[in-house]
């Protein structure tokens, strides 16, 4: 019998954060990097190695863009995420630090008034927790460490292990949103956790590989993800029996 759930998982960038500034200006700067070089890359050939960093399950999707249009050129890897690294202030500016999503506060205070625990389940550096103090999210939050601060990246399953220790729950009593089946769904399946996909942003035609990494869920919209969070709370997804025959 599926267990209560009691938490939530969040991943940052697409729930909380969409990164729609931040994406866009990250491949702006990594074409003009190449170009800069003497690379010539189109934007519909930049578009199609994105798409292949997606669809092969990449943990870095940018690293992983440089690594095919630089074809192993490492000198010239080294040289354009160099610029792709000085220029992060650059964008944080232009983004404002962070792009809440439109209705999120709001869901998370009605999540944590009704009773339920939430936690950070992110590939982010340290400093994103203060971020979202700034942006009054934090508050909401039980568990705050990210990647960062603990040294533990997805799609490494520690790093939601780590999240529903600091919560004092089983992973069969929490729910993972994030908008990558790699890096959420499929970590957070593995624990025997229900997962709920956030479609939005590079990763929204990311494709499962086989059935026990398809989301529990897929929603849409903020609006969408309370009433998928709520349901699973009423009546947990079956979660057992994922791995089925090899």
């Amino acid at each position: 019998m599926p267990q209560q759930i009691k938490a939530v998982l969040f991943d940052v960038g697409g729930p909380l954060d969409t990164e729609t500034i931040m994406d866009r200006e990250i491949d702006e700067q990594i074409m003009a990097s190449f170009r800069a070089n003497g690379v010539t890359i189109s934007d519909d050939e930049y578009e199609a190695v994105n798409r292949w960093a997606v669809d092969v399950f990449a943990a870095k999707t940018y690293h992983s863009i440089m690594w095919k249009i630089a074809q192993d050129d490492m000198a010239l890897i080294e040289r354009v995420e160099s610029e792709l690294m000085n220029t992060v202030h650059q964008r944080n500016v232009s983004r404002g630090d962070f792009e809440l999503r439109e209705g999120i506060p709001e869901l998370l205070a009605e999540l944590s008034a009704e009773g339920l625990l939430l936690g950070l389940a992110a590939n982010q550096p340290a400093d994103t927790v203060t971020k979202m103090e700034r942006f009054g999210i934090a508050q909401y939050f039980t568990y705050k460490e990210v990647s960062g601060s603990i040294n533990l990246r997805k799609p490494d399953p520690r790093l939601l292990l780590h999240s529903c220790e600091g919560l004092g729950v089983e992973p069969q009593e929490a729910i993972m949103v994030g908008d990558r089946i790699d890096n959420d769904i499929v970590p957070a399946r593995m624990l025997g956790m229900a997962a709920i996909r956030f479609v939005s942003g590079r990763h929204s035609e990311q494709q499962p590989r086989s059935w026990n990494e398809v989301p529990h869920a897929d929603v849409y919209s903020v609006n969408e993800l309370g009433v998928a969070i709520r349901s699973f709370v009423t009546k947990p997804p079956n979660v057992s029996g994922d791995d089925g025959p090899e």
